[in-house]
């Protein structure tokens, strides 16, 4: 196929804009951007000639190469791994198929030049085009295994690259770097040392050897390897391995210094943020395996994307199977990075085996177990640590309560929510040791916003009894309480569902002779409301729950609640309308005054307005929309007139 030149897509062309044409403190994460692209190209083939041998064409001797040329002021970085075709080069290296591109060029676009490269390169799959930032031509050459037909790919980074067939002996991609001309402050990364210094701060670990060629002088030595008296040196060549590649996860803790798990999960994250919690277990005895995990100090952006895949990685006897491995951590732990190598696994384990292997069960039983009891850990020990974990991660924690059941009395103890006590989350443990003696039932009520809850009418009565209220407002909240009912032997309570009884039995048979003298007082008011708005509500009753406040809605017992409606609708469901009780204090002045005007002359046309305004303002308190804003807003300003005698 003859050359062809192709345009870049939008959005690549903006990113290598930002690379080329803005100062980064970091320059040198190309290297190790190249460098673990290739051990992804040795990981990919050496586990797809498991099953395909044909793909090693004789050569099963791994390794990553880097050669320099300080006259031609170029570096390149060689593999013998996987390779790629021609239709592979542009897939991967035209175009970026990541969702979260976009809000990539945004944040890269407010953050300080300074800052870009560390934080962000690599986080959206696009080390490759790291190069731009120290090269100013960038040329790839690649043969996939099992082809014939080798790609030449070629772009000084201006919008557009060229692509052809060329002619390469062996399988594997090299990416050659015509390096920039060098400024003050630059490293010369033609220079062996910052090569060396390079490899050992970011690439220590790879799994494979990172060779390279290194010139040498040395006096010639006789047949008993003494040096030669006044011979001069020469020089010699020889391949040094550059890293000591043995994997961190295989390492006792003792052997890992904090740099070293920091600059592993780097590569295993492309998250330049420290993490914030490093779990490293050396299992021996009938289950042996090794694992090392993070939890990061941030969220992704893709942490709620429906296609997130988890963050574990699986080695068999230190070579890779797969990646994103669902099957060693629940998908409500999919934020946790790391990597289990087990010496008892199989080479050809597939995905399928996994789902049935009873080992591979009983490690992700432990992993899960360690991860929880290292989060309650940091709960007790450390809470300012957790509460950043919790602001980052707590709604995904929370998916688990509904589906680990296993593990849920572990999970309730690390939840923490708003409350009505003080601006502090608390716990539910903390919440119970709180409760008076004569509280049995531990009270929440879900919104979209801690505010409009701790203002809510459903609080009046609970406040006045000194009783906590948990304020919910995750959207995964409402979804949570289904498997959420108890928490040590106490049931959870609802304050906008159903009765809340908050009175001893003196105090109950007061309010209810209080209460049957109110409704035969207000009976026909009552009638009168329920009739006007029978089309929008279910019931009109007397309340005992609010003290300042005209009105509430309150939904029964096991109907959804408004909240959840609301979150049910904005997902594009279709929810049925559920009717709601509407509870009217009898203690309110504005109650009090429709009632006199009613007793006055029931066909008043202003009792309708006044009832519609009553439920408006319900919806209102709850954070629902009301059915016709134009007109209350009308009716609010004719009694606003009114009331200043105009």
């Amino acid at each position: 196929m003859t050359k062809e030149t192709r345009r870049f897509e939008t959005e690549i062309q903006k990113l290598l804009d930002l690379m080329i044409n803005s100062l980064y403190s970091h320059k040198e994460i190309f290297l190790r951007e190249l460098i673990s692209n290739a051990s992804d190209a040795l990981d990919t083939l050496r586990f797809k000639a498991q099953t395909d041998q044909s793909l090693l064409e004789g050569d099963s001797d791994f390794k990553i190469k880097i050669e320099v040329d300080p006259k031609a002021r170029s570096i390149s970085v060689s593999d013998n791994g996987i390779g790629m075709t021609r239709d592979e080069v542009i897939e991967h290296i035209g175009t970026i198929a990541k969702s979260g591109t976009g809000k990539l060029l945004e944040a890269m676009a407010k953050k300080d030049s300074e800052e870009l490269s560390a934080e962000l390169i690599g986080q959206f799959g696009v080390g490759f085009y790291s190069s731009f930032m120290v090269a100013e031509r960038v040329v790839l050459t690649t043969r996939a295994a099992g082809s014939s037909e080798a790609t030449r790919w070629e772009s000084v980074g201006d919008g557009s690259y060229t692509i052809e067939d060329c002619d390469r002996k062996s399988r594997g991609t090299t990416v050659t770097l015509f390096l920039r001309p060098l400024e003050d402050g630059d490293q010369d990364f033609t220079q062996e040392w910052v090569i060396r210094s390079t490899i050992k701060k970011y690439s220590d670990f790879v799994t494979y050897p990172i060779c390279m060629d290194v010139e040498r002088e040395e006096v010639p030595k006789d047949k008993d390897g003494k040096p030669i008296e006044g011979a001069k040196p020469v020089k010699k060549v020889t391949e040094e391995v550059l890293n000591s590649m043995k994997p961190v996860w295989n390492k006792r803790k003792s052997e890992v210094t904090e740099e070293e798990y920091k600059e592993f999960y780097r590569h295993l994250s492309h998250d330049w943020t420290d993490p914030l919690e490093i779990i490293h277990i050396n299992a021996e005895g009938k289950t042996e395996y090794n694992a090392l995990m993070y939890i990061p100090s941030q969220a992704g952006m893709d942490l709620f994307i429906p296609e997130k895949k988890s963050g574990m990685q699986l080695y068999v006897k230190r070579i890779f199977i797969m990646d994103n491995c669902e099957e060693l951590m629940p998908p409500y732990l999919r934020f946790i990075k790391g990597v289990v190598d087990s010496a008892d696994l199989s080479l050809n384990v597939s995905r399928e085996i996994l789902q049935h292997n009873r080992l591979v069960a009983m490690i992700r039983k432990n992993l899960v177990k360690k991860v929880l009891g290292t989060l309650k850990d940091m709960l007790e020990k450390d809470r300012e640590k957790y509460l950043k974990f919790w602001q980052a991660f707590g709604p995904v924690v929370k998916e688990g309560i509904h589906y680990d059941y296993e593990n849920q009395e572990a999970l309730k103890d690390l939840l923490l929510f708003a409350s009505t006590r003080d601006n502090d989350l608390t716990t539910l443990k903390e919440y119970c040791s709180r409760m008076p003696k004569d509280q049995k039932e531990i009270y929440y009520l879900t919104g979209s916003s801690r505010e409009m809850l701790a203002n809510s009418p459903h609080l009046e009565a609970l406040k006045s009894k000194g009783y906590e209220v948990l304020l919910m407002t995750d959207p995964v909240d409402e979804w949570m309480l289904q498997g959420l009912t108890t928490y040590d032997k106490k049931p959870l309570k609802s304050v906008a569902k159903g009765e809340v009884s908050l009175l001893n039995d003196k105090e109950k048979k007061e309010a209810e002779e209080k209460l049957k003298a109110d409704e035969e007082q207000y009976a026909s008011l009552l009638t009168f409301l329920k009739n006007t708005l029978r089309e929008k509500i279910k019931d009109v009753k007397l309340s005992s729950r609010l003290t300042d406040s005209a009105v509430c809605l309150v939904a029964d017992e096991h109907d959804l609640s408004a909240s959840m409606e609301r979150l049910l609708r904005a997902a594009g469901q279709e929810v049925p309308e559920t009717k709601r009780i509407l509870e009217v204090n009898p203690g309110h002045e504005l109650v009090k005054v429709m009632f006199d005007l009613y007793k006055e002359n029931p066909s008043d046309p202003r009792l309708t307005e006044y009832s519609e305004l009553l439920l408006d303002q319900a919806l209102l308190t709850e954070g629902s929309p009301i059915a016709d804003p134009a007109k209350f807003s009308k009716l609010v300003a004719k009694l606003m007139v009114k009331a200043v005698g105009k």
